[in-house]
């Protein structure tokens, strides 16, 4: 069970009544008669700035080329959990519906009967297919009941300061001793040369949940060990990924370095918002994070100094352990997917026609549109990538705010990689194409050493009823144990604990639920 699965657990149970009597209701969205209109499609989804105008040029461009009207709810993204709740919860759910799959309250609304399982239906629509096993990592128990916003299935990289690197004469780490011998330079060698002690290593800020948050450094570390991705199989047995050895090994790691003080002092108070500010500040070094991360750090570095910034940042891709065994974190491939509501369109010829329509959205031309905008207007293509002109013009300029705060976020094979077909965007510097090819070769030679979450595809029904309450168990007790306020032998009784408060449980569930998708 992933964080995300666990982050709005509570008060779900109390929605489950209203979900099904509302959600499979007739009045449909918008307050009309529950009736769909043909031509006109609902949707809602997060936004990150100001809404579109229905009538700028992005929304009537994506309207002539499906051939029907499209009216979307746009709902701020730090309130969007919220709001999708409440939605789930009336009589106004939209046709099509970003949600997180593993949510509580979508899950008991979508087994409910208030939206469409397409498990059926999908594979009829080669564009929203996709990679076989990120759909089933999208599905709920092996039903399909969205169509998935695809993600890179390897992002996980290091971002380690290049020039830092370079002065006290180390190479790019290969090995989990190679990164602690680079934390420990950057802490007692003066790698900034100011003769000051004022420099460490590692930068790690406080996460929301360290145990199933597969985004998490510690995560990525206990991986790199040999721990599972989030839960594994261990003698036949489903295993979470900290009822291992490899996961102890981990934490020996991590508890070593911030002993040593070659970890940020503050990093469980850290807010990820300010994850850059020590690495450009030069107060750390290194970074455990997404490839991705790179660009917004040479976007930093190339405010500081235009000429330079390309040799202030280095980026590498999962580490071997100390015995040389590699072993890469992955993703699930995903991030939330597009659900079809019950409640205007009632027949399977309705949602045919709705699923060719985001069919053809989902086609190269449509997803450009969503992720790249009007070529030709705000972008041309130069070299396989998109290349932003026009930027001075106001209108071009809301075009392309239409597309990164907004549209994008209906795309669901906008991002480039595996199964992306949108144009990637990055500036034409020398650095930041330098970087994505890099990145390329990273993810192609770290998915040969992926670790799969074997338990992404299921949801167990004890996890969803108490794993609020479960969670935060073995999440503080590790906290506790790298504080240094716990030994390993109390964090080994805390995970017995959590085993003893229905988790076993949780466990045998996933295992059988895991096993029926075999069958």
């Amino acid at each position: 069970m992933s964080a995300s699965r666990s982050r709005f657990l509570a008060g779900a149970l109390a929605l489950t009544t209203a979900l099904v009597a509302s959600a499979c209701s007739g009045t449909g969205a918008g307050g009309d008669s529950g009736q769909a209109d043909d031509n006109t499609i609902t949707f809602m989804t997060q936004l990150f700035g100001t809404a579109p105008d229905p009538q700028g040029e992005l929304h009537q461009a994506i309207e002539k080329f499906l051939g029907k009207k499209i009216k979307v709810t746009w709902v701020p993204n730090a309130e969007y959990q919220e709001k999708v709740n409440v939605t789930l919860a009336s009589d106004n759910i939209p046709d099509v519906m970003v949600v997180d799959p593993k949510s509580p309250a979508f899950g008991k609304a979508a087994e409910a009967g208030a939206f469409w399982d397409l498990t059926d239906k999908i594979k009829k629509y080669p564009n929203l297919v996709g990679d076989e096993q990120v759909l089933l990592n999208s599905s709920i128990n092996g039903k399909i009941y969205g169509i998935y916003r695809i993600r890179p299935q390897l992002r996980s990289a290091i971002q380690i300061r290049k020039d830092w690197l370079k002065k006290v004469g180390l190479e790019p780490p290969k090995t989990t001793d190679d990164l602690y011998k680079i934390a420990k330079a950057f802490t007692e060698d003066d790698p900034d040369g100011n003769g000051k002690d004022d420099t460490y290593g590692l930068i790690i800020p406080k996460w929301p949940g360290t145990v199933f948050a597969a985004s998490s450094p510690f995560n990525a570390i206990d991986v790199w060990f040999g721990a599972p991705n989030n839960w594994g199989v261990r003698d036949g047995k489903m295993v979470p990924e900290f009822d291992t050895p490899e996961f102890f090994e981990a934490q020996r790691y991590i508890k070593k370095m911030i002993d040593e003080g070659l970890v940020n002092p503050d990093w469980n108070t850290l807010d990820t918002a300010k994850w850059n500010d020590p690495f450009v500040q030069g107060k750390g070094g290194i970074i455990i994070d997404v490839d991705v991360r790179t660009t917004q750090l040479l976007d930093l570095f190339r405010e500081q100094d235009p000429k330079n910034y390309g040799d202030k940042v280095l980026t590498v891709g999962n580490l071997a352990r100390p015995d040389g065994k590699k072993f890469s974190l992955p993703f699930t491939g995903y991030k939330d997917v597009l659900a079809i509501s019950k409640q205007r369109i009632h027949t399977e010829e309705q949602l045919d026609d709705l699923l060719a329509t985001l069919n053809k959205l989902a086609s190269k031309e449509g997803q450009v549109l969503l992720a790249n905008g009007i070529e030709g207007r705000n972008f041309k293509v130069e070299d396989g990538v998109a290349v932003l002109i026009n930027q001075d013009d106001p209108k071009v300029k809301q075009l392309q705010d239409d597309v990164d705060k907004a549209f994008i976020q209906l795309g669901t094979r906008a991002s480039t990689g595996t199964g992306g077909v949108a144009y990637e965007r990055v500036p034409p510097e020398e650095p930041y194409r330098k970087d994505l090819e890099e990145r390329k070769k990273r993810v192609e030679e770290d998915l040969k050493t992926a670790v799969w979450d074997v338990s992404a595809p299921v949801v167990s029904p004890t996890a969803v009823a108490k794993g609020a309450t479960l969670n935060p168990i073995v999440t503080d007790a590790r906290v506790k144990y790298l504080a240094g306020q716990i030994t390993e032998e109390q964090l080994k009784a805390e995970i017995k604990r959590w085993y003893d408060s229905s988790s076993r449980q949780i466990a045998q569930e996933i295992q059988d639920l895991v096993s029926k998708l075999g069958q």
